[in-house]
């Protein structure tokens, strides 16, 4: 299922902008969410960068450091086409510290140096923070603002964005003849990019079909729900008006499979509940997919449903330019909120 086919909390929006038209457009601060020790073998370096990847940076700090680049560690993907602040840690055990500040150039900015004793590892970070500039607005004010408005107080839908899926869904179609056995992917990156983008996009179905029916933001008996800001869930058991007046204000959020193999402490709840039953009709025509992710050893597990928009603002810039800022959980995309208020 193509990202923008996904179903909409209303309807598609009318109006359209664009994005990106510069890599100024679109700035996205990576929030740590805590301090190195100041101590150990790991040198934690923040960097803004303009118009590179996270992968550029991580081939520059593994060649001036003279490491394996599985030695440079990160926490969160960043855009090629953005300016971006983000954390990566170095391993430099058993070598010459080299001169962090010749990294700098007219693209790369070195903002802070400390140490830690520990590897910066994948979604350490706390959230990101966005600040886009959408040019060329067209439509109407008033019904952007009212989407606008609606995001600020209900979140958006938590779909996986389109950067996801590879460019044209190439991840999507790798993934397939991966699990086929038609293609032999030897790098672990590469081979865990395209699973996690099938899981990605069997997650979207679930919450599409959960937009649908108007049950995204509501909980159901049986199912999973999560604490906000945490990995903590707990079944709902049967109809509680307490629970739904938390699932309201935003305490709890109902959850979607991440698909994989039912194991370890997530055995305790009880996947045999009817609940479960819709979930697994509903990923009936992508059963073969789902066994792929078994067989290839991901554990199964849950994502919030809804995605909370914090401190959300905009203004709009002249005649024709809308500037928005607004903090995001970590693995969680600025264009599923985009979505919601224009086509871009």
């Amino acid at each position: 299922m193509l990202v923008d086919s996904l179903a909409y909390v209303t309807s598609s929006p009318v109006a359209t902008a664009q994005i990106k038209h510069s890599p100024d457009d679109f700035r996205v601060d990576e929030i740590l969410g805590f301090e190195p020790d100041g101590e150990g073998y790991h040198v934690f370096l923040q960097i803004q960068k303009r118009g590179l990847n996270t992968e550029d940076i991580v081939n520059m700090l593994s060649r001036l450091a003279d490491v394996r680049k599985v030695d440079v560690g990160y926490s969160g993907l960043k855009d090629r086409n953005a300016v971006t602040s983000q954390w990566f840690s170095v391993n430099i055990t058993g070598k010459t510290e080299p001169d962090w500040r010749s990294l700098e150039s007219e693209n790369i900015h070195l903002l802070n140096i400390s140490r830690h004793k520990r590897k910066l590892k994948r979604g350490t970070h706390r959230e990101n923070t966005f600040m886009l500039l959408l040019r060329n607005i067209t439509g109407s004010r008033d019904d952007i603002e009212q989407r606008l408005k609606r995001i600020q107080s209900e979140g958006v839908p938590n779909y996986f964005g389109e950067q996801r899926f590879g460019r044209n869904y190439s991840n999507i179609e790798k993934a397939g003849k991966m699990l086929d056995g038609v293609i032999k992917v030897k790098s672990r990156l590469k081979r865990g990019l395209y699973l996690s983008a099938i899981r990605s996009m069997l997650f979207n179905v679930i919450l599409s079909h959960r937009v649908e029916n108007k049950s995204w933001n509501k909980a159901i008996p049986g199912e999973l729900l999560v604490l906000d800001g945490s990995h903590s869930f707990f079944q709902y058991e049967e109809e509680d008006g307490s629970i739904n007046q938390r699932v309201e204000t935003g305490d709890v959020h109902p959850s979607g499979p991440l698909w994989g193999k039912r194991k370890g402490n997530r055995d305790k709840f009880d996947f045999d509940h009817a609940f479960f039953e819709i979930e697994n009709a509903i990923l009936e025509k992508y059963k073969h997919w789902c066994d792929g992710l078994e067989r290839a050893g991901l554990e199964y597990d849950r994502r919030s449903l809804r995605l909370p928009v914090s401190r959300l603002t905009w203004e709009f810039v002249g005649q024709d330019d809308l500037r928005l800022q607004f903090t995001l959980p970590t693995g969680c995309y600025a264009t599923v909120v985009l979505r919601e208020i224009v086509k871009y």
